[in-house]
């Protein structure tokens, strides 16, 4: 079971941060898993970020996160990276989606973009939805992830969650 309590630093990105910004076109030729974690945010205002993260750290963002196009590589690469988490005023459709259906949790968290810092130290509670910026104290609640979303991402997935459910049955 991966843990649901997720705590690290913050790497801030802005609006609009598309998949473009997130996993380049340039890279989508790389089919390796370590070929792919190398371009994290590469395209964006950040591209030192694969340079910077660390397990369990926090993408935090303003509005419309992962827009643009439907590649998976842009949450494949968030997730090979070990980020412990996405939050985000808002999220593209799509990228939310294929990020749960991949194993990386993605919150969606009002104001949070105001409210965090570039190297502050965070935590979050999947299952509860308590979040807490440790470096200034603030906190609030998001919504918790519905325990259908928290068994795909404690599965590692939606794949490894039907691999696990056929192999039982």
């Amino acid at each position: 079971m991966i843990s649901q309590i997720r705590q690290g630093k913050v790497h801030i990105f802005g609006n609009n941060i598309d998949t473009d910004q997130i996993y380049p076109a340039k890279y989508l030729e790389y089919t390796e898993l370590e070929d792919i974690k190398q371009h994290a945010l590469s395209g964006s205002p950040n591209p030192n970020f694969v340079n910077e993260v660390k397990p369990g750290d926090f993408v935090i963002a303003g509005t419309n996160f992962g827009c643009g196009s439907s590649r998976e590589q842009a949450a494949i690469t968030l997730k090979a990276n070990h980020v412990g988490a996405v939050m985000a005023e808002s999220f593209a459709r799509i990228f939310f989606r294929n990020a749960i259906n991949l194993g990386l949790p993605v919150i969606t968290c009002k104001g949070i973009s105001t409210h965090v810092k570039q190297d502050d130290e965070v935590k979050l509670n999947l299952k509860t939805g308590k979040f807490k910026n440790i470096t200034s104290g603030w906190e609030t609640s998001v919504e918790p992830l519905d325990p259908y979303i928290l068994n795909i991402l404690n599965n590692g997935g939606i794949k490894p969650l039907m691999l696990k459910m056929t192999k039982q049955n």
